[in-house]
C-alpha cells in the first residue's frame, strides 16, 4: 500500500484501520508528508494509534537532527510536548526522547517539568533528554534528580549532568558515588571524567575499590581523562591486580596520563604470559598488549615534548 493511502487511512473513523496505517507509517520516516498527519495522530482517542505516532516521530526527530533539517523539526516541537501530558507512559517516554533529539530549548520548561512527573520512566527520559538543550537552567534540576527514589533517574540525571560539563554539579556528583545502585555510580563516575575537575580525584582513586567492576572501571577512565598524577600508583595496582575490563581501562588511563613511572608496568602487561581462553584464543592478552602498546607511545611522545 502506497504512504498516500496510509495518510489517508489514518482519518478512517475504523480504530483497527487507523491503528495499521498508524504502525505502517513507521516504514516511511525518511518522507516529510508523514510528518503532519503522524503529528495529528498523537491526538487519537486511541493510546495504541498515540504510541505508534510518538515512537515514529521519535525516529523521525533523530534522522531529520542528522540531516539538520531544522525546518522539520520545528513543525514536531509542539506536539510533541503536548505529548509529555499524555497519560500513556510510553508515549510520554518517546515524546521526551524526541524532544531531545530536537535540541530546542522551547522544550527545556516542559522537560524540567516531566522530571517531576510521578512516573519515573518518564522522569528518566526527561532527565537524559535535558542533556541535549544545553541549557545551564537545567543543571540545578538535575543536580537535584541525583537524589530521586528511583535508580535509573539518578543514573540519566549523572549522565546528562556530565554532558553539560558544568562544575556546579562535582561536589553533588562526587557524593552520588555512594549511591546504592551500581549503575548510578558507573554513569556517575563517567560524568565527573567528563567535566575533568581535579576535586573528583581522590573521590574517584577510592572509586577503583568500588565492589561493582563497572564502577572500577569507569572510574580508571574517568581518572585518565582528568590527567591528575595522583591516580599514576592506584592505576597501576589496578593493571597489576585488576579484571580484564578494569585492566585495559587502568592501561588507557595510564597512556593519557603519561607519567614516566607508567613505562614500567605497561612493559610488564606487553610481556606477560596471558591465559588464553577456554577455546585456546589468545584476546584477552592480545587485546591488553595493543591497548598497553598504544598506551606507551602516548607516554614516548608525551615525554619527547618535555
Amino acid at each position: 500500500m502506497s504512504i498516500n493511502l496510509h495518510i489517508e487511512s489514518l482519518k478512517s473513523k475504523d480504530t483497527e484501520v487507523r491503528r495499521t496505517a498508524a504502525k505502517a507509517l513507521q516504514s516511511f520516516i525518511d518522507d516529510e508528508r508523514v510528518i503532519e498527519p503522524l503529528t495529528k495522530a498523537l491526538s487519537d482517542d486511541d493510546s495504541e494509534i498515540r504510541r505508534n505516532a510518538a515512537q515514529a516521530l521519535g525516529r523521525i526527530s533523530y534522522n531529520h537532527r542528522i540531516k539538520g533539517d531544522e525546518k522539520a523539526l520545528e513543525t514536531l516541537i509542539q506536539p510533541l510536548i503536548k505529548a509529555l501530558s499524555d497519560d500513556d507512559s510510553e508515549i510520554r517516554i518517546n515524546a521526551a526522547a524526541a524532544l531531545g533529539e530536537i535540541g530546542d530549548k522551547k522544550a527545556l520548561k516542559p522537560l524540567l517539568k516531566a522530571l517531576k512527573h510521578p512516573d519515573p520512566h518518564t522522569r528518566s527520559n526527561a532527565a537524559f533528554s535535558l542533556w541535549r538543550i544545553k541549557d545551564n537552567r537545567a543543571v540545578e534540576p538535575l543536580i537535584q534528580a541525583l537524589k530521586d527514589t528511583c535508580e535509573k533517574v539518578r543514573s540519566s540525571a549523572a549522565i546528562a549532568l556530565g554532558e553539560t560539563g558544568d562544575r556546579r554539579a562535582v561536589k553533588p556528583l562526587i557524593e552520588a558515588l555512594k549511591d546504592s545502585y551500581e549503575l548510578a555510580r558507573s554513569h556517575t563516575a563517567e560524568a565527573l571524567g567528563k567535566i575533568g575537575d581535579r576535586r573528583a580525584v581522590e573521590p574517584l582513586i577510592k572509586a577503583l575499590k568500588d565492589e561493582d567492576e563497572r564502577v572500577r572501571s569507569e572510574a580508571a577512565d574517568a581518572l585518565g581523562d582528568i590527567g591528575d598524577a595522583r591516580a599514576v600508583e592506584p592505576l597501576i595496582e589496578l593493571l597489576y591486580y585488576g579484571d580484564f575490563i578494569e585492566r585495559t581501562s587502568a592501561i588507557a588511563a595510564l597512556g593519557k596520563i603519561g607519567d614516566e613511572k607508567s613505562i614500567e608496568p605497561l612493559k610488564w602487561a606487553i610481556n606477560y604470559d596471558w591465559p588464553l581462553d577456554d577455546e585456546g584464543d589468545d584476546w584477552y592478552g592480545r587485546e591488553i598488549r595493543e591497548t598497553a602498546e598504544g598506551a606507551l607511545e602516548k607516554i614516548k611522545e608525551k615525554q619527547s615534548k618535555k
